[in-house]
Formats: C-alpha cells, sequence, structure tokens
C-alpha cells in the first residue's frame, strides 16, 4: 500500500510539473546529467557497509513555476550496491536501478540551489561477488534483492546561465533492498548537467 501511494504522488507531481510547464510564462529546459556514485547500505539502522565507486547518467526536465522555484523530474539508470571486507575477504553487491526522482528546486540566488524530493527506483539487475584472495574460494552467491526501492533525495548545486549544472545529491533509501535485515541505499551522488 505504501509502494502504490508513493508512486500516485509521483505521477501527481509529474502531472504538476507538465501543467506548470505548458501554463508558466517562465522558462523550461530538458537535459542530460550524469556524474559519479558512492553508495553503501545500512543494515537495521547501524552503521553504513563500505562504500562502491560507481556512477549514474539520465536525462531530466526543468520546469520554473515561479521565479525561485521549480520542479524537476528524472529518469536515471543508477549503479548501487555497497562493500564488506572482513579477514575472510570482500563481498561486493552490485544493485543497479532505473530511477525515478521528483525534485523541487529552490533558487536562493540566480545561480544556486537546493533541492529535495521524492524517488521511486527499479532494480533491473544485479551481481554478488566475493573475493577471498585466493581463487579457490572465490563465489559468485546470489542473494535477490527487492525489485522495488523508495526513499528521499537532498541536494545542493550551481547552474550557469548558459545551463551547465554542478550538484551533489544525498539519497536516503527508506525501502528494504531484503526482505530481512532492513537494507536500505544510501547513495551520494555528484553530477554534471547539460541543457539541451
Amino acid at each position: 500500500m505504501k509502494k502504490q501511494k508513493l508512486i500516485l504522488v509521483m505521477l501527481f507531481g509529474m502531472t504538476l510539473a507538465v501543467n506548470a510547464q505548458n501554463n508558466s510564462n517562465n522558462k523550461s529546459f530538458g537535459g542530460i546529467k550524469g556524474g559519479y556514485s558512492l553508495s553503501s547500505v545500512q543494515f537495521d539502522g547501524n552503521a553504513e557497509t563500505a562504500q562502491r565507486h560507481s556512477f549514474h547518467v539520465g536525462v531530466y526536465g526543468e520546469s520554473f513555476i515561479s521565479n525561485s522555484f521549480s520542479v524537476q523530474p528524472e529518469l536515471l539508470y543508477s549503479q548501487q550496491g555497497y562493500v564488506i571486507t572482513n579477514s575472510s575477504g570482500t563481498f561486493t553487491q552490485k544493485l543497479n536501478y532505473i530511477n525515478l526522482p521528483l525534485m523541487l528546486k529552490a533558487y536562493p540566488s540566480r545561480n544556486f540551489f537546493l533541492e529535495v524530493g521524492p524517488q521511486i527506483g527499479l532494480a533491473v539487475s544485479h551481481r554478488e561477488e566475493f573475493n577471498s584472495g585466493f581463487s579457490l574460494f572465490d563465489t559468485n552467491q546470489e542473494f535477490e534483492p527487492n525489485n522495488f526501492d523508495w526513499g528521499v533525495n537532498f541536494g545542493a548545486g550551481f547552474k550557469t546561465d548558459s545551463g551547465i549544472s554542478l550538484g551533489v545529491r544525498y539519497h536516503l533509501g527508506k525501502g528494504d533492498i531484503y526482505e530481512e535485515g532492513k537494507a536500505q541505499n544510501r547513495v551520494l551522488q555528484f553530477s554534471l548537467g547539460f541543457d539541451l
């Protein structure tokens, strides 16, 4: 039920964004973005795992609803997951998502923005690797993740008058990756975007 409500909220927000684009005299932009990601997982509310270094890439549409506020839906391919290292070796969970963030952006000044908004995600692939340092004991055992993920994003950045943006965003996952263990995504993203 929670998932259905979140999907409805996201769809409603996108409808508002499209309506704002059609009815507003302010500018609207579309563009591409991508960048570097540091992802980890928090188990049972305890300390986070080590981070997986990866990337994200996708498209966005930004519609200004006033001089200082805009709505920005995005469609992103995001490599996520985590790393756990102990005396036995290194376990790496590679999770790849199609994410749909819906960001409300505030511009306190002409080129600086703050952003916040919900995100839903669909896990499209996963791979598990264990490196013991001795190939005889390496394994590719699978840990089936849930297909659906959701959470909240917070971020900030700069956007030039020519439409080039630099941003940093933190994703606080609220959906459980697995059926047990209350494992939730944590992702720090550094992005470069270009209005088209």
